[in-house]
């Protein structure tokens, strides 16, 4: 008897930055994936639709909230580019062998540094402190397998396994 593999849990995270260098502990709010949407209307429709353009997503941002005030909080927000390594652990339950198995998860984005927030000094508190990022590129990898990769720059973007702005790139030449 076998099942599909059911989500319980994110059991815990690691951020590293481009070359596997551990970057401490933070909380991270990964970004939203909205789609670009231009409103079509006029003869022939009864009134309005909002349709996503192929492969364009609006600003994405990442945010790091950190324990402390530390170097890395600061060097990420040089104005360059930075890669960040996000490794999670998921615990997922298979029903067919009731067993509760480890899934991994990984993000990979390059971002720029939008804000530094220092955060506050209080004494035996974290500091709370803040890094936000504009995410120009993402992939996301479950179980080694890919699942979306966006590359603004680039014109890629593939959800699912299908390259959705390949004929895309194909009609403005890029190759």
């Amino acid at each position: 008897m076998g099942g599909k593999l059911q989500p319980e849990a994110l059991i815990n995270t690691k951020v590293y930055d481009g070359v596997n260098d551990l970057l401490g502990i933070a909380n991270i709010t990964l970004p939203d994936i909205e789609n670009l949407n231009e409103t079509v209307s006029g003869a022939g429709i009864a009134g309005e639709v909002e349709a996503a353009i192929l492969g364009h997503f609006s600003a994405m941002s990442i945010s790091l909230e950190w324990r402390t005030i530390n170097k890395h909080l600061i060097s990420l927000s040089t104005p360059n580019a930075h890669d960040l390594d996000i490794r999670g652990a998921q615990q997922v339950y298979d029903p067919g062998s009731g067993e509760v198995k480890v899934q991994p998860v990984r993000i990979y984005v390059k971002c720029r540094p939008k804000k530094l927030g220092l955060g506050s000094a209080g004494a035996s508190q974290t500091t709370g402190s803040t890094t936000d990022l504009e995410v120009v590129y993402i992939k996301v990898i479950i179980d080694g397998e890919t699942f979306l990769e966006l590359d603004k720059f680039n014109y890629i973007c593939i959800i699912g396994g299908t390259d959705i702005l390949a004929d895309v790139r194909e009609a403005l030449g890029i190759f």
